[in-house]
């Protein structure tokens, strides 16, 4: 999985819809066509608050298409609160894209999308590639309640056959999207974005099963960039993603640790050594 943050940048965007999906829950579509033009299914933003009072934070582009890229989020504190009161015309600068995103094989003819909660934000672009190319895909998408499933439509409207959960049975079927993935057939490969507890069963489930997976890791970064090294989570020694600095002990352990803003988000399951 080849490093793509290349092509990373201040971009100086404008705000031209916003929408509330639900409570708390944010969907901005900007005037970015460069952004939207380099960035990569699972690839991620730092959004600058216009008043630089609060540091920057770490944004999953939801869309990326002609001159708009979007963005989708939910609000949980004082960073997300401010970006969530930008209105149509209000300029917002990030910079990105930033990370490595998912690599989408287009070898696969059936495979899973895993999606919970805000983790949708990370997927779409993968599920329209993979659509493109032919394959056929399955959304496995988990939220509290039904309010909280944003945007399942749109996957249904693309091309996706949805499988839902809810915790309170709201709609879909009643539990975690993890057991409807284990009760389901068989895919050839799995995407999956959301909380970490939900991402290790994932990985448990795509190697019993024996099948790829790649895991777009959750965090709140520090600076988004690799500097700061506040973001890591174990990796095997011999990814291709893991990092030169600090270098291996020679005759020591054969894990590493890389940070999820540099060299992820987006990581091959069965290389985490969680």
């Amino acid at each position: 999985m080849a490093t793509t943050d290349h092509t990373a940048a201040v971009h100086e965007t404008t705000v031209l819809e916003r929408h509330e999906l639900a409570a708390g829950v944010i969907h901005l579509s900007l005037d970015a066509p460069q952004l939207a033009g380099a960035t990569r299914p699972g690839q991620y933003v730092m959004a600058i608050p216009p008043s630089a009072q609060t540091a920057a934070t770490a944004l999953a582009v939801y869309e990326a298409e002609g001159k708009r890229a979007s963005l989708l989020f939910f609000v949980t504190g004082k960073r997300t609160r401010e970006l969530a009161e930008l209105r149509c015309g209000d300029r917002l600068d990030v910079v990105g894209p930033l990370g490595n995103g998912f690599q989408c094989m287009n070898n696969a003819r059936d495979v899973a999308i895993v999606a919970g909660g805000v983790g949708i934000a990370s997927v779409l672009l993968c599920a329209r590639e993979l659509l493109r190319d032919g394959a056929r895909v399955r959304l496995f998408y988990g939220a509290r309640t039904a309010e909280l499933l944003v945007e399942a439509q749109r996957f249904a409207d693309a091309g996706c056959e949805l499988v839902l959960t809810t915790d309170d049975g709201s709609a879909g079927e009643r539990g975690f999207i993890t057991d409807a993935l284990e009760r389901a057939r068989k895919p050839e490969a799995i995407y999956a974005c959301g909380p970490t507890p939900m991402l290790r069963t994932v990985a448990r489930i795509a190697t019993e099963l024996r099948i790829p997976a790649q895991l777009a890791l959750e965090e709140t970064f520090g600076c988004g960039i690799g500097g700061c090294w506040g973001c890591v989570v174990p990796l095997a020694g011999h990814s291709s993603q893991a990092p030169s600095f600090p270098p291996a002990v020679r005759g020591g352990s054969d894990v590493v640790y890389a940070r999820i803003c540099r060299e992820g988000p987006v990581f091959l399951a069965d290389e985490l050594r969680w």
